[in-house]
């Protein structure tokens, strides 16, 4: 039996992928890429905002076609959509014929043995509940990096976000499954660990009573292959000093941080239910600068909130100036049903959304290429990524750049290398996003 996966979203929704393809394949079930030779098609979707949803929809219209005309005897439906939008998965799209909620998809072989015997599978745990699967997960992303997933749900409620209604409230994942899955990933090549959650500053709070990411971080860093280690998704005011502290110390984790700040206007801050205040993001920056002065912060914002005036854009934009961080993600706001600020007055026009989205990325472009123009004649360790044949370079990263949402750094060189070697590279040259550079040494596996 051949069985496709699509998986939808964000990474924390691809561990989860990765987990039901390991179920599946210890089961003897055959990946396949080919959704013509699929005798199974899932789709783990995601609903976080309007883009993502339609997204998902789509696809699973496409693959309810292979359903009906192809070689596929089963198609399932995983994920947050499906958690969100059971109903009317079940009842507009025939062609499905399992449909596994978020805290569910633990359950994946045993929804593929019941469609393949003909019945509809419908499964729906609770919501508080901590699916852990004692499986090797089949790692999807090239094999040199893997994503650990620390945490499932969220407690923070921001007005704007639905995540909570689908994922549930905050929970740790016991340390113990967290090392061994990092010792599987390890042993099956990856170099790099990205941790993941809703929010990973808070780990361990509600298993062990405090904030333990740095005890965390401390026994993954004793993990032989493992080499570098990346902290995602940290809210500012969640950092503690012993993760500071832990950061700048340990020589595996990368001087790099994902701070999801959203906006930098007090009156935005506050409706969106935020934590924190201008002047406080500017403290926890200033902070982590000072104490770790060559870390590559990233941040993410929402821009088109609903009240979201001129100013509060201008103080936005002044506040990005500013800050100068090195990594920089924008959103347009999405309406999304079930949250306190769909229904709060003053929803601001796409097009205005999209114009101040503009605005700040424009902003932004202009501080990444002055950054990386001082990176100039410097030499950093770099991880190879691939090879692209057409233009007969190589493609790396930094310390600086986590994959898929930041920059590259391209190679020209005559040596042969391998996804996941580290090289020591002199930057030569500099790209709006991206770094150019030459080879300083052999490569290290």
């Amino acid at each position: 039996m051949k069985i496709l996966f699509i998986s939808l979203g964000c990474d924390k929704n691809l561990v989860d992928s990765e987990v039901m393809l390991g179920l599946l394949e210890k089961k003897g079930y055959m990946i396949t890429d080919d959704e013509q030779q699929a005798d199974i098609i899932v789709v783990n979707t995601c609903c976080f905002i309007h883009d993502a949803k339609e997204e998902s929809i789509q696809t699973i219209l496409e693959m309810a076609e292979c359903r009906k005309s192809g070689k596929c005897r089963a198609l399932i439906v995983t994920g947050c959509l499906a958690q969100r939008y059971k109903e009317e998965i079940t009842a507009e799209i025939e062609e499905v014929d399992a449909v596994l909620g978020t805290s569910s998809y633990s359950e994946i072989v045993d929804a593929v043995e019941e469609v393949l015997n003909g019945r509809k599978y419908l499964k729906f745990g609770d919501l508080d509940e901590l699916p852990l699967p004692e499986v090797k997960r089949v790692v999807t992303t090239g094999g040199h990096y893997a994503h650990l997933k620390i945490a499932e749900g969220c407690d923070k409620h921001c007005t704007y976000c639905i995540i909570p209604k689908i994922r549930g409230n905050f929970r740790s994942v016991p340390m113990e499954n967290l090392l061994k899955d990092a010792r599987d990933l390890a042993e099956q090549g990856v170099k790099e660990l990205i941790l993941v959650a809703q929010e990973t500053t808070l780990y361990g709070i509600d298993l062990y009573g405090k904030k333990s990411l740095h005890i965390l971080l401390k026994e993954l860093c004793k993990i032989q292959g493992i080499r570098w280690i990346r902290i995602l998704y940290c809210y500012p005011e969640e950092i503690y000093d012993e993760l500071i502290e832990t950061m700048r110390d340990e020589k595996k984790i990368c001087h790099y941080l994902d701070l999801p700040i959203q906006h930098a206007s007090d009156r935005i801050l506050k409706r969106m239910g935020r934590k924190t205040s201008r002047q406080q993001l500017i403290e926890i920056v200033d902070k982590l600068r000072k104490e770790i002065p060559d870390i590559s912060l990233r941040t993410t914002l929402i821009t088109g909130f609903p009240g979201e005036t001129r100013e509060d854009h201008e103080e936005l934009m002044e506040f990005v100036d500013e800050m100068e961080f090195d990594r920089l993600g924008v959103f347009t706001y999405s309406q999304e049903e079930g949250t306190p600020a769909a229904n709060m007055p003053d929803q601001i026009p796409e097009e205005v959304k999209e114009e101040r989205r503009a605005e700040l990325m424009e902003l932004q472009q202009e501080i990444v290429f002055e950054k990386n123009e001082m990176m100039c004649g410097k030499t950093m360790l770099a991880m190879v990524e691939g090879y692209l044949s057409d233009e007969n370079v190589y493609v790396a990263r930094t310390y600086a750049d986590a994959p898929s949402i930041d920059g590259y750094l391209f190679l020209e060189t005559g040596e042969t290398l391998m996804s996941g070697d580290f090289v020591k590279v002199k930057v030569t040259g500099a790209l709006e996003y991206d770094l150019i550079g030459e080879i300083e040494n052999e490569p290290s596996k």
